[in-house]
């Protein structure tokens, strides 16, 4: 059985981020602090080898995952292989919307007028169900949609014929997604009120079959 170990890093800050907006699909600039905090992740990690190194096609992460390389002193790779698939969820008619606004909208028809109290009752993936069913052109992701894409990108990882087993991989991600990992795979040892720090490390196990969490949010 392959073992990958790959080390996500959520993207520098954002103009976005700053707002409270959702930022999705949509593209948004890091802001200086942003590109600082990629920097600094990047020279935590100047020393670690990778094999591959892999992002979304969103300018956020393309960028985040430049930085990184640029800094690290052992690895051939210097540039991000890019997929649709590891972009963040899709908010449709929400791209761009202030979070709470947004939100409330979802979960408010429901008696849950907030991101946090849909996933305190139900889970994050209720939440998107909730928010594609308040849009009114229905084209937000649903849990489903979004894990058959998210999944196919971890397919992508796994059948790169480069890597082996112990190989060491960089993949740049995004908040909701890196919460969305959580939820699925860390069986409840993580607190998920909050969201993770932009230029924040997480460590998981990619298997064959499947992906181990190590640790979140350092």
């Amino acid at each position: 059985m392959t073992r990958l170990n790959l080390y996500v890093v959520r993207h520098g800050q954002t103009y976005f981020n700053i707002y409270n907006k959702l930022q999705g699909w949509s593209n948004s600039p890091l802001t200086q602090k942003g590109i600082d905090g990629a920097v600094a992740t990047g020279e935590r990690l100047k020393t670690t080898k990778f094999a591959a190194a892999y992002c979304s096609d969103t300018t956020r992460a393309m960028e985040t995952a430049k930085l990184i390389l640029q800094a690290n002193l052992v690895s051939d790779v210097k540039e991000p292989l890019t997929a649709m698939n590891f972009r963040e969820e899709f908010y449709g008619y929400f791209e761009g919307t202030d979070m709470n606004q947004a939100w409330y909208l979802a979960g408010a028809p429901h008696g849950l007028p907030t991101f946090k109290a849909i996933q305190a009752k139900y889970s994050i993936g209720k939440a998107k169900d909730y928010l594609k069913a308040a849009d009114p052109f229905h084209q937000a992701e649903d849990n489903d949609e979004y894990w058959q894409r998210v999944d196919r990108g971890f397919d992508l990882i796994r059948a790169n014929p480069d890597l082996k087993d112990g190989d060491n991989v960089l993949l740049i991600s995004h908040g909701n997604t890196l919460l969305s990992l959580m939820e699925r795979y860390a069986a409840g040892r993580y607190d998920l009120s909050e969201r993770p720090e932009n230029g924040s490390l997480t460590r998981l196990t990619l298997t064959d079959h499947d992906i181990v969490v190590e640790s979140y949010n350092q």
